[in-house]
């Protein structure tokens, strides 16, 4: 996937909607305040549908949440050309719920590519979770289960690595037997050769433009091909992923 000629782009990426113990998006409301400060209008795709709600449901709770900065939300599902309605927006917003549905329907609907454009073009996108996912180069570093089967694992490529949202460290503690997250990235890098961040919760990517910072109150974890994974602390650039990857 060639990255555009133009590169405008605004966006955050977060690894969560919610933070234990705390109301739908208000650990970061303030930092979407200064975010979205040029639109009173959002399209907010509903597609990931968090435990099968439906798009009306998942829409009312994002523009609940929005709606304490002032924002007006609307799904892009009540609109009957999407990808017209991605080329006409003023700002995004992805929610999380299943990467796998996700796709899926982006695909369907015909809207990858215009919202890659739209990105790269300057449009502000905030997405959450699964809607993290998809910023990166592929979804392969999702955390759900393949519920529906997607045309393809290619996702938008606003970033030139992978994100893993909602990253868990081993617990010394645990029994438990299965994988670590650590371990599945390290499989994923056995075949794929990009990065990827891992975001704990509560942090996020601030993207604008060729800058990536980590903001939040928690380190990243990073993982590239070939070496040890470690640890950026919050104010870290991370621009110099793309760098190794684009070549």
């Amino acid at each position: 996937m060639n990255r555009p000629q133009t590169n405008r782009r605004k966006l955050i990426i977060a690894s969560t909607s919610t933070v234990h113990g705390s109301p739908y998006l208000s650990y970061i409301l303030p930092r979407l305040q200064t975010f979205f400060a040029g639109t009173d209008e959002i399209i907010f795709i509903p597609y990931a549908r968090p435990g099968g709600m439906t798009h009306d449901a998942y829409t009312e709770t994002a523009a609940g949440g929005l709606g304490e900065i002032g924002k007006k939300v609307i799904g892009l599902h009540t609109f009957s050309d999407p990808v017209r309605a991605i080329r006409n927006a003023r700002a995004v917003f992805t929610g999380g719920g299943n990467t796998f549905l996700l796709v899926k329907q982006l695909y369907e609907n015909g809207i990858v590519q215009p919202l890659r454009e739209a990105v790269f073009g300057g449009l502000p996108y905030f997405g959450t979770s699964a809607g993290a996912n998809i910023t990166g180069l592929t979804m392969q570093t999702t955390n759900d289960m393949p519920i529906v089967y997607p045309p393809s694992f290619d996702t938008l490529g606003a970033v030139s690595f992978n994100i893993n949202p909602h990253y868990l460290d081993p617990d010394t503690r645990s029994t438990h037997m299965g994988e670590t997250r650590e371990t599945r990235i390290r499989e994923f890098h056995k075949i794929n050769p990009q990065a990827v961040v891992g975001l704990r919760e509560g942090s996020w990517l601030h993207v604008s433009g060729e800058h990536i910072t980590l903001e939040g109150e928690l380190p990243a974890r990073v993982f590239e091909q070939g070496k040890e994974a470690y640890e950026l602390p919050e104010g870290s650039q991370l621009s110099f992923l793309e760098h190794e990857i684009m070549g």
